[in-house]
């Protein structure tokens, strides 16, 4: 069984790339068991730019192949901020409920029909020698005015998504996954699978 390395430290993750690439024979590993202390700084304006960087320096040090993920949120009234400053857009230190309130004070006032928005991902798969390809998805939906659900993690709790007629926290796991912007990133990920990671798996 061939080894890959995604580039996160997010257990969360981690499982949804695990039932992706487990069944293509691929043994997952993260960061936190490969290279806790590799920190790749996000230098990059997009997420498409953050995505590879993390995955070309990784599969740099590791000499193995490395998917990374980078995602957020982007808001239409905000222009689409919080956007690649997701994880942090109240702060360095990165915290769910800060970030939530931070976009809810700055979204005051702004009617149902101004609150669109989306979740985006972006999967960049690279190894040594092979060129970097990368993998988008996405997710519709509307920012509430208040939080709704227990489920989840960072802005679930204040992402609609009209089609489930539930804010995205108050999914259970398998229906987030079938419908989510990492879901459809590994989707789009599985039937384009590059050429050389099949191939890698039976090398």
């Amino acid at each position: 069984m061939k080894k890959i390395v995604i580039a996160t430290q997010n257990k969360g993750k981690a499982k949804d790339f695990e039932a992706l690439l487990a069944p293509l024979g691929y043994k997952v590993l993260t960061l936190l068991d490969v290279a806790q202390d590799l920190d790749v700084e996000e230098t990059g304006v997009t997420f498409e730019e953050n995505a590879i960087l993390k995955a070309e320096a990784v599969s740099k040090v590791l000499g193995i192949p490395v998917i990374s993920d980078d995602s957020g949120l982007e808001i239409d009234a905000l222009n689409g901020e919080p956007g690649v400053y997701s994880a942090r857009y109240a702060g360095a230190a990165k915290s769910d409920s800060a970030n939530i309130d931070k976009v809810l004070e700055k979204m005051s006032g702004v009617p149902e029909n101004g609150r669109t928005a989306r979740f985006r991902c972006v999967l960049a798969v690279a190894a040594p020698n092979e060129k970097t390809e990368t993998f988008s998805g996405s997710c519709e939906g509307i920012i509430l005015s208040t939080p709704q659900g227990n489920n989840g993690f960072g802005y679930d709790p204040i992402f609609y998504v009209p089609a489930q007629s539930k804010a995205m926290a108050e999914l259970l796991p398998h229906e987030k996954a079938a419908i989510s912007h990492r879901g459809n990133a590994l989707r789009e990920l599985q039937q384009r699978m590059p050429k050389w990671l099949n191939e890698e798996k039976q090398s």
